[in-house]
C-alpha cells in the first residue's frame, strides 16, 4: 500500500502543520482528490492525492508539525487498517475521531511536489459525524488551528488563532444503546474552546451549553473559570499556607507555542535588524490635493469597480520616484557582496488579516497603469483578508509600503524585509492647522517615514526618493516630472 509522503513544497521550508484532514479512514478516493490542508510558514496549501483508492490510515493528527518526508496517510485498497506501528505516537482509534472535512473538496494538482495549489474558495468544513466516533487524540484535541503566512524576500506575516474555521467537535462519543449503562452526554466545543478549558481546569462535561446546537462557548469557560476555586493544581504546593486563591493562573496568564509563522517572522525581523544598519528618516506633507484627487478617481468611470484610497496615490509614487533612486529598489547580495539592482518593481502591501499581518506584492507594479494599480492592490488584499495569500505573492518583492494610517497612528519606524532595502510608512492622513500660500488653514497633512539600508542607500539618496515622493503627494501633477 503506497503511503503519501509529506511533500517537498518548496520556497526553502522543510516542514508543515497539519491543519484539516478532508479524508477519512474507509474513505474512497480519486487521483487529485484533496485528503489534507497544511499550514507552512508561507500560507495555507490543499494537497491533492497522488494515489487513488480507499483511506486505510492518517499518521498524523491534526495541529503536528512534521517534516517534509514523513508519511502522512496511507493509501490503497480493501478495508481500512490500523494506525502504523512507527506511528506510536498516534493510537489506532485516533484517524477515526479526525473525521474532519467535507470530502467534496475542489480536486487540483498533478504530483506530490505542487506549491500553493490553488486558492481557497471557502472556509474549511467539516464532514457530519456517522455513528460513533472514537475521540481523538489530547494533541489533535487540544491543538490550535493557526493560520499563517511568513517572511520570504518581500513577505512577512505573523499567527493568529481563528476560532470561525473550526466547527464544534465532540468532547467524548455518544452512546447510541439506550440499554447500555449510562455514559456522559455529548459536550460540543471548538478546539480553542477545548484548549481555554484545559488552561482553566474546567471540565466542559459540567458546563450548561448556551451557543448554537448546544456548543459551549469561550464565554461559558470563561465564567465557569471565574466561578471555580483553586485548586492545588492552579499553584505551587508552597504556596499552600499563604491562603486560598480566588482564580486560578488560568486567567492571568495564556502561553501560545511560539512556531510556523512567528517563529518565522521573527527570524526574519531578527535577521534584518541586525544584519542591515536600519536609517529612519521623517516627513510631514500636505495631502489635500492628493485627497482631491482620490474622490474625483472614486467617481471616475475608469475606476468604478476599483476601491480607491490614497494608499493608491502613495503605490504609483514610489514606483515613480523608484526611477530616479534605484537603489531603494535594490538588495545586498552578501555572499557575492555585489548590489543587485532591479528593473522591475515588486511592490509589497502589507495587509492586516485576521491571520495576522502580510505583505504580498504586486508583480511588475511600475508598468500598471493606475487603474490597474489599484485593482491589483485590491485583489491582493481581498486574497489575504480571506486567506488565500500564496507562497508567490509574498516573495521576491523589492520594496515594500506599510499603512499604518489606517490604524489611527502618524507615523513609525519599520523594519526593513529580509532582502530589500528599503520600507516606506504611511501615517494617518488628519485635517490640521498648515502655512498654505502665506494664511494659516486647516489642510489634510500626513507624515511620511522611510527606513531604508545604508550599506546600499545613503542619507542622499534615501533623502531624495523620500523628497520625491513627498512631492508627488503635495501635488500630483509632479508625477509629470518623474
Amino acid at each position: 500500500m503506497p503511503e503519501y509522503k509529506l511533500p517537498d513544497v518548496g520556497e526553502g521550508l522543510t516542514e508543515a502543520e497539519i491543519v484539516t484532514w478532508k479524508v477519512k479512514v474507509g474513505d474512497v478516493i480519486k487521483v487529485n482528490d484533496v485528503v489534507v490542508e497544511i499550514e507552512t510558514a508561507k500560507s495555507l496549501v490543499e494537497l491533492p492525492s497522488p494515489y487513488a483508492g480507499t483511506v486505510q490510515a492518517l499518521h498524523v493528527p491534526e495541529g503536528e508539525t512534521v517534516a517534509v518526508g514523513t508519511p502522512i496517510v496511507t493509501i490503497g485498497e480493501g478495508a481500512a487498517a490500523t494506525e502504523a506501528p512507527s506511528r506510536p505516537a498516534a493510537p489506532a482509534a485516533a484517524p477515526a475521531a479526525l473525521d474532519l472535512s467535507n470530502p467534496a473538496a475542489s480536486g487540483g494538482g498533478e504530483n506530490q511536489t505542487l506549491v500553493g495549489y490553488g486558492p481557497r474558495t471557502a472556509s474549511a468544513q467539516r464532514r457530519p459525524r456517522r455513528g460513533a466516533a472514537s475521540p481523538r487524540s489530547e494533541a489533535g484535541a487540544a491543538a490550535q488551528l493557526e493560520v499563517q503566512g511568513a517572511f520570504g524576500q518581500g513577505g512577512a506575516v505573523p499567527a493568529d488563532v481563528v476560532e470561525t474555521d473550526e466547527p464544534a467537535v465532540p468532547a467524548v462519543p455518544a452512546q447510541a444503546d439506550p440499554g447500555a449503562a449510562p455514559v456522559e452526554t455529548r459536550t460540543l466545543a471548538k478546539p480553542p474552546v477545548r484548549k481555554l478549558a484545559k488552561d482553566l481546569g474546567v471540565d466542559l462535561r459540567s458546563l450548561v451549553p448556551s451557543g448554537p446546537g448546544g456548543t459551549v462557548t469561550r464565554e461559558d469557560v470563561e465564567r465557569a473559570g471565574r466561578e471555580q476555586p483553586a485548586t492545588m493544581e492552579d499553584e505551587p504546593a508552597a504556596a499552600g499556607a499563604a491562603g486560598d486563591r480566588s482564580t486560578g493562573w488560568g486567567e492571568r496568564e495564556t502561553r501560545e507555542p511560539i512556531r510556523g509563522v512567528r517563529k518565522m517572522m521573527a527570524q526574519a525581523m531578527v535577521e534584518s535588524a541586525f544584519s542591515a544598519p536600519h536609517v529612519t528618516e521623517w516627513v510631514t506633507l500636505d495631502v489635500t490635493r492628493t485627497m482631491r484627487l482620490v474622490r474625483r478617481l472614486r467617481e471616475h468611470r475608469d475606476f468604478r469597480d476599483v476601491k480607491v484610497s490614497p494608499l493608491l496615490v502613495v503605490a504609483k509614487a514610489v514606483c515613480l520616484a523608484v526611477r530616479r533612486t534605484p537603489e531603494v529598489n535594490a538588495t545586498w547580495d552578501e555572499a557575492a557582496q555585489e548590489v543587485v539592482l532591479k528593473s522591475y518593481v515588486n511592490l509589497g502591501i502589507a495587509a492586516a488579516t485576521p491571520r495576522g499581518l502580510v505583505v504580498p506584492n504586486v508583480k511588475d507594479a511600475d508598468r500598471l497603469s493606475l487603474p490597474e494599480l489599484g485593482a491589483a492592490i485590491n485583489d491582493l488584499a481581498l486574497g489575504a483578508r480571506e486567506g488565500r495569500t500564496q507562497p508567490a505573492e509574498m516573495s521576491g518583492g523589492t520594496i515594500t509600503i506599510t499603512n499604518v494610517g489606517v490604524f489611527g497612528v502618524d507615523a513609525g519606524t519599520p523594519i526593513i524585509n529580509p532582502g530589500e532595502s528599503a520600507i516606506l510608512c504611511v501615517g494617518a492622513v488628519r485635517q490640521q492647522p498648515w502655512v498654505h500660500k502665506g494664511k494659516v488653514r486647516a489642510r489634510d497633512v500626513t507624515t511620511l517615514a522611510l527606513s531604508f539600508d545604508h550599506r546600499l542607500v545613503d542619507g542622499q539618496k534615501g533623502s531624495r526618493f523620500l523628497a520625491d515622493v513627498a512631492a508627488v503627494l503635495q501635488d500630483p501633477r509632479d508625477a509629470l516630472l518623474l
